[in-house]
């Protein structure tokens, strides 16, 4: 029931996005602007989450959503958690990191991709979880609006470290060239990264 319950967040909030999602830029993936409402009902399920609204000219047929994990800007697992999805022309992505009580240590991720109605989700947890006592987490997505392409995108991340003190959010470049700056990573001994991938 606990692993249900995300997922059901998750489906809840992609009908509501997909109702409320507006025309824009044809292969442009964006930040979502929530109302209150909406903002209340991720916050009152999850530590932090990511809302995305994306836009195509019907090429795409597929999205693909996963975490990677990297320990010190190492990766460490390349598939920690995927979904793939077919999608029309435009749609939503939520990725969320649910609330844990002080017994469950691992960390539990959902991401759920809305769709003309249809939906995809899945809800996993990384088995090898650092401790999260005394450890500081920053986490934030790319500005604005990307081009979609057949590349990868960056759409979000988490990072943790046990240093405070070193504890800076990820520059604007990160996003547009991750493999190029994959060297920001370092100052996080752990960093969850959200990537998609758009499929023609």
């Amino acid at each position: 029931m606990k692993r249900l319950f995300p997922n059901l967040i998750i489906i809840l909030m992609l009908v509501v996005l997909s109702a409320c999602n507006s025309d824009s830029n044809s292969n442009t993936i964006s930040v979502s602007e929530l109302t209150d409402r909406e903002n209340t009902i991720l916050s009152t399920t999850s530590e932090k989450s990511f809302v995305f609204d994306f836009e195509t000219d019907g090429d795409y047929q597929e999205v693909s959503v996963w975490i990677e994990k990297y320990e010190a800007g190492e990766l460490i697992d390349g598939q920690l958690n995927e979904v793939t999805t077919q999608i029309d022309e435009s749609g939503s992505i939520v990725i969320s990191n649910p609330k844990i009580s002080n017994t469950e240590k691992k960390h539990t991720f959902s991401i759920g991709i809305g769709s003309n109605g249809s939906t995809g989700s899945i809800s996993g947890y990384d088995t090898n979880s650092i401790n999260q006592d005394g450890i500081a987490s920053v986490w934030g997505s790319f500005p604005e609006e990307l081009s979609i392409n057949e590349d990868e995108i960056v759409l979000a991340y988490i990072g943790y470290s046990a240093n405070k003190n070193s504890m800076s959010t990820l520059t604007t470049d990160f996003y547009k060239n991750s493999q190029g700056n994959l060297n920001e990573l370092k100052k996080y001994d752990v960093t969850y990264l959200f990537k998609a991938e758009f499929i023609q």
